[in-house]
């Protein structure tokens, strides 16, 4: 059997039509497929891949990590390096009050253990979240995710969650004294890249503040750089109480982490003792490997080069069939008329008949007729060039069609 047939026989499936891009191997921007094609990636990972794919100093920590150890003890019981050092890297590029770090697997995680941290910390039980937000599967982010569609199946769900209105004035009054904490993206991602308004933000802040309630803030994708600054919330000049990191966290390796102030977090630790816990959150090797790429985002000053790059894409994707570009930093959505249009399109960027070089795209769980674009913030001013001539010429497929 090809190994497409064994995807499909033994892997259990996420959609009745996955893309099934057949990979071989990774380099920076690039990807390459079984028959040896490059694809300049736009995908990124979803926001994973920020210092791109197989950075050196990234594979090289991998490498020496595993060669001293692997998992050793459940979280918080062993001191081990790469955790500990990676933690103080953060803290070290972060405002005092976000000094502690809980290391989990996933962003979903981080956001299961906000949550409780919240809960723990106020004596509320009621979270507010948004319309159109996305925090992960698991039942508690679940929960908070902003769209009946992708909830419905799955009731009943945590209860006393309240939805409410990115970006909406009025809706704020909601956060009262019986609110644990709002959780939102600092940029809504699958909505289709919906930046808030900087007044909305310092209002939000202060209503947190009025009424005890915790702001939450999910930097999973907007975080290290994405939005052209290292936090997306320093645009806004806020800070957050708890911070949600992921996907980008572990320079490819899998890691989350939910961040607040060391004070903050030891009410986990008592009453009951072990408040939070997991096995595997914090694997040295993918510390190791996030440190690294953390370390290199910095030193490469890869973060100076996002607005040109943005400007860049925005000059060049001038289309009759885009109806809107939205943008911050390098996370884009190219809104087109209908899904149709946006399939069509990742379709041929995919294939382009006859070339040697195609363009690695997708979509966005609430805004599906927009086209995905939040390549690795490496990708080069030549790769942007020509993955938007290909993505121009898909569009002409749409026009056409």
């Amino acid at each position: 059997m090809t190994e497409r047939q064994l995807f499909q026989q033994h892997l259990a499936p996420t959609s009745t039509e996955p893309m099934a891009f057949p990979v071989s191997r990774a380099k920076g921007a690039l990807l390459y497929n079984d028959t040896g094609k490059t694809f300049i990636d736009l995908i990124g990972g979803i926001s994973v891949c920020n210092v791109g794919h197989c950075h050196p100093r990234v594979v090289a920590a991998i490498r020496a990590q595993a060669a001293e150890y692997l998992h050793v003890m459940v979280y918080g019981e062993a001191v081990q390096s790469p955790q500990v050092q990676y933690a103080a890297l953060l803290a070290k590029h972060l405002p005092d009050t976000l000094d502690c770090v809980y290391f989990t697997n996933s962003g979903a995680e981080a956001v299961e253990g906000a949550m409780k941290l919240a809960k723990r910390l106020t004596g509320r039980t009621e979270i507010i979240a948004c319309h159109n937000s996305y925090h992960g599967s698991t039942q508690g982010a679940l929960s908070l995710l902003g769209d009946e569609y992708w909830r419905s199946a799955y009731r009943p769900l945590l209860p006393g969650i309240r939805h409410i209105r990115y970006n909406n004035q009025e809706d704020l009054a909601h956060i009262d004294v019986h609110t644990a904490c709002i959780v939102l993206e600092t940029v809504q991602a699958e909505a289709g890249v919906i930046a808030p308004d900087p007044a909305w933000m310092q209002a939000l802040r202060q209503r947190c503040s009025d009424t005890g309630a915790l702001l939450v803030l999910d930097e999973i994708q907007a975080g290290f750089g994405r939005t052209g600054s290292l936090w997306a919330f320093e645009q806004y000049n806020i800070i957050p109480d708890i911070l949600l990191l992921g996907k980008a966290l572990g320079g490819g390796m899998p890691l989350g982490a939910f961040i607040a102030s060391g004070v903050r977090m030891q009410v986990l630790a008592d009453k009951p003792v072990l408040g939070h816990i997991t096995t595997f959150g914090g694997h040295p090797v993918s510390c190791a490997a996030g440190k690294a790429a953390l370390e290199a985002l910095l030193d490469e000053q890869m973060v100076r080069a996002v607005p040109a790059k943005e400007r860049l894409f925005r000059d060049l994707l001038q289309h009759k069939t885009i109806k809107a570009l939205r943008s911050r930093g390098l996370m884009l959505a190219l809104e087109l008329d209908s899904y149709e249009q946006v399939k069509k399109a990742i379709n041929y960027c995919l294939n382009t008949p006859g070339e040697t070089t195609g363009v690695f795209t997708d979509w966005f769980l609430f805004a599906p007729n927009c086209i995905r674009l939040v390549p690795p913030l490496t990708i080069s001013e030549a790769e942007i060039k020509q993955a938007c001539t290909i993505l121009l010429a898909a569009l002409d497929q749409c026009v056409a069609a």
